[in-house]
């Protein structure tokens, strides 16, 4: 059987381009639609093939309807959820995930609800970034395959077309790579990253939020300047008007023992922003998957009332 060169996955003869990661195959090109209304998310042809694939440029276009729930399960220890949420009939988040022989790549992103299409700016941003990764890492250290893949999503996200009249598309993200106990992580924006443990669990990101830099800068005190309305803005995120210093930031995290390493959007840690809190949910959990682990997070965040999409990715470290 033909696999994809990139990442493995099985492919037919006549496929252009791989499901899993977007990258062309063949110069061979299935039909197309032609006429149609719709359109690529991400460099706007209209020609797009029957599965929703851009012609052009092999971009996967959802159908991303109403209610629409994503489920990964990549392995019993690796899967990922990203769930409307109550409020919401439309997901703005997405979660992409990808296992390279004994590397394991997580990324999360959380759409810009004022930009134009933050559903689809926050796909293009993941896939972008796992496709780049995948190939990056073939002779690139974790932390460059990093920093080249979220050039080329700002690249990508950036081509999208947008009306005159609107915000251009954009995204926060949170992404790592993980290769044995050695997490590689990177973000811009205030999707998080979270090392949960029975022994001592960690917030591994700081966001990139106008909160932390009142904060960080002593113009105000916690407790003020989460009484304000600006509390939840970002000051940083992947899109094309994304300031000039918006460069993510990068660290590496050695975990030092058995337990989970957590990614997830603000519409999750708004309800358990704690390592310990996360860790107190999990705790009960007789279930060591990590799709069910993953899908009881999920429930807990509709459960308080899911006012926002809400993404987790889980890898669970032995």
């Amino acid at each position: 059987m033909n696999t994809c060169p990139s990442c493995d996955t099985p492919v037919l003869p006549d496929d252009r381009f791989c499901e899993a990661c977007g990258t062309p195959l063949t110069n061979h090109s299935p039909p197309s639609i032609r006429g149609s209304t719709a359109t690529c998310a991400k460099c706007g042809s209209a020609e797009l093939d029957p599965a929703g694939y851009c012609i052009q440029c092999g971009f996967r276009n959802l159908d991303r309807g109403s209610n629409e729930r994503i489920e990964i399960a990549r392995s019993p220890v690796f899967a990922g959820v990203s769930d409307p949420g109550v409020r919401y009939s439309y997901n703005q988040d997405f979660v992409a995930l990808q296992t390279l022989d004994s590397t394991q790549i997580l990324v999360v992103c959380d759409g810009v609800s004022s930009s134009h299409a933050p559903d689809r700016a926050s796909q293009i941003v993941a896939e972008t970034i796992v496709q780049q990764i995948t190939e990056q890492l073939q002779y690139a250290s974790p932390e460059t395959a990093m920093k080249v893949a979220v050039q080329a999503a700002f690249r990508a996200v950036s081509k999208m077309p947008y009306p005159e009249d609107t915000e251009p598309p954009s995204t926060t993200f949170v992404g790592a790579i993980v290769r044995g106990k050695t997490a590689t992580i990177a973000w811009l924006g205030d999707s998080r990253a979270y090392w949960i443990s029975p022994q001592k669990g960690r917030q591994l990101t700081q966001d990139h939020s106008w909160l932390n830099e009142v904060v960080s800068l002593g113009k105000m005190s916690e407790a003020e300047a989460k009484s304000t309305g600006n509390a939840h803005a970002i000051t940083r995120w992947v899109g094309k008007d994304a300031s000039d210093d918006a460069e993510p930031a990068i660290v590496q995290f050695e975990m030092p023992d058995r337990g989970y390493l957590l990614l997830c959007s603000d519409g999750l840690w708004n309800y358990a922003a704690t390592a310990e809190q996360l860790m107190d949910l999990v705790r009960p959990i007789e279930t060591k998957d990590a799709m069910e682990i993953s899908l009881k997070l999920v429930d807990y965040a509709r459960s308080r009332g899911g006012h926002d999409n809400i993404t987790v990715a889980l890898l669970q470290i032995e």
